[in-house]
């Protein structure tokens, strides 16, 4: 895309090596483009033709041109330092316009008037549109109806189960096809959320999830009592996503169902305290009624004792 730019046009022909960023199978017969390769070339209408397996004089003028690139700029540079790509790309450029610019000495012209002259006049205008690099890739639907893409969860209708998809990810959006068929499309993630769900891909019993939120659930606690509003909050602050704390919220609510409003109140007051923010510690904080132990009388029980030591034990 960047050399079609740069050249101001398009040639007729590629003659690509069998790397597998162009070529996924060699063949002298029939050669099996990259998907992505194929579809950058049918975007600006350019053939492909790969050189053959081991043969490098099917280019030999790329070789002695690749070899001339190389002793000219990485020669010139192996003692410069630099700090970002930016500038090592900005050398590069100088470097290479010093190349094109070079008067040759046989031919007494330089390679830009050479290319100017002869062959740019053959490349065809370049398309009204740049072509937008992708990627093809092959997924298999999880059962939560959801794709990983580079660490990320994209959904697919839930129709879809178990069943294998193309997608096709760009820089900006992830495009996911079944049978040919666009079936999902989404805002390509690199932060935030690790899962992107539309909710028109979930079942109808998923709908409700999807519908809670943190101030839904410090509502449904504040109804109760504060103890109870801190504890939730406490368990939401707990998870680095307040989403991944959203069924321990639930859980610990249903536990307060049909308890007198007070002990739910001691209950939560006690979790906060000994840091129990999970659905297990909370329901044993009710199982082993140790919501109605207050704290004066467990500290009662450990000051108010006789001193069998005599009175001069303690400093």
């Amino acid at each position: 895309m960047r050399l079609f730019k740069f050249y101001e046009g398009v040639p007729r022909l590629i003659v690509p090596d069998n790397l597998k960023s162009g070529v996924n199978k060699a063949s002298f017969y029939d050669p099996e483009i990259n998907r992505s390769y194929g579809m950058m070339a049918a975007h600006y209408g350019v053939g492909i033709l790969p050189a053959r397996p081991r043969r490098p004089r099917d280019k030999a003028k790329v070789e002695a041109g690749v070899r001339f690139a190389q002793t000219y700029i990485l020669g010139r540079m192996r003692h410069q330092t630099f700090f970002s790509l930016n500038e090592a790309n900005t050398a590069i450029k100088l470097a290479v316009q010093r190349i094109n610019d070079h008067v040759m000495r046989r031919l007494g012209v330089s390679r830009k008037t050479l290319f100017t002259n002869i062959e740019k006049p053959l490349l065809r205008p370049l398309p009204p549109t740049q072509y937008e690099y992708a990627e093809w890739k092959l997924a298999r639907v999880a059962p939560d109806y959801h794709i990983e893409v580079d660490h990320f969860l994209y959904s697919v209708p839930h129709t879809l189960l178990h069943e294998q998809v193309d997608v096709r990810v760009t820089s900006r959006i992830v495009e996911i096809f079944h049978r040919s068929t666009r079936v999902a499309v989404h805002q390509r993630r690199y932060g935030g959320g690790r899962a992107g769900t539309h909710s028109d891909h979930m079942p109808n019993n998923h709908r409700f999830i999807a519908e809670w939120t943190p101030q839904r659930f410090e509502r449904w606690a504040r109804s109760i009592g504060p103890n109870t509003e801190r504890l939730i909050v406490a368990v939401l602050a707990t998870r680095r996503h307040p989403e991944q704390a959203f069924r321990t919220c639930l859980g610990i609510l249903k536990l307060f169902r049909g308890l007198e409003t007070a002990r739910v109140e001691a209950a939560a007051a006690h979790a906060v305290t000994v840091g129990a923010l999970t659905y297990k510690s909370v329901a044993s904080i009710l199982q082993n009624n140790l919501d109605r132990a207050s704290p004066a009388a467990e500290s009662a029980s450990v000051l108010d004792h006789t001193n069998v030591r005599g009175p001069g034990y303690f400093h």
